[in-house]
């Protein structure tokens, strides 16, 4: 981990196209406790009635961060498109190369780690533009202690 952070050290991937069920939400920042958990939840329901097996852990992608809005999916990673039913739809994040990290805390600290993140990738020297996305690793589900949790942030560079 880097000093003084809860970051592990930068690394450089490049990352293939991925199929993913989502649903998109376009909330005032305010709002992102209200529906980013029952949205997970939905996406994660209707999942399993389709009988589709995640190929990896819950993510939130997030094409913009306005400092009152925020634009993004919530989703989990598939093998192939699933078939869109309610709120739910098919979805690819794009292949890309990225800078990714992997943060280890409570999420009340997600925003100060993707500053620290933000300005690390920067000092590197690499270029970025709005699109992030963060995968959760380990929550809730796997220990109260939120000094166990595990959030893998990914930030695609030029």
């Amino acid at each position: 981990m880097t000093e003084n952070t809860l970051l592990d050290p930068i690394q450089l991937l490049d990352v293939p196209a991925q199929h993913a069920a989502v649903i998109r939400l376009n909330i005032p920042r305010t709002e992102i406790q209200r529906h980013m958990g029952p949205a997970m939840m939905e996406v994660m329901q209707t999942v399993q009635r389709l009988g589709v097996a995640p190929t990896g852990p819950m993510f939130s992608y997030h094409f913009t961060i306005e400092p009152t809005t925020f634009d993004f999916e919530v989703g989990v990673p598939v093998a192939a498109p699933i078939t869109p039913r309610g709120r739910v739809t098919a979805s690819v994040r794009p292949a890309c190369r990225v800078a990714r990290t992997i943060y280890r805390g409570p999420f009340e600290g997600l925003a100060s780690a993707w500053a620290e993140f933000n300005r690390l990738v920067k000092e590197q020297g690499h270029h970025y533009g709005d699109t992030m996305w963060e995968s959760y690793l380990k929550g809730p589900e796997v220990s109260p202690d939120p000094k166990q949790w595990e959030t893998e942030l990914n930030r695609p560079i030029a």
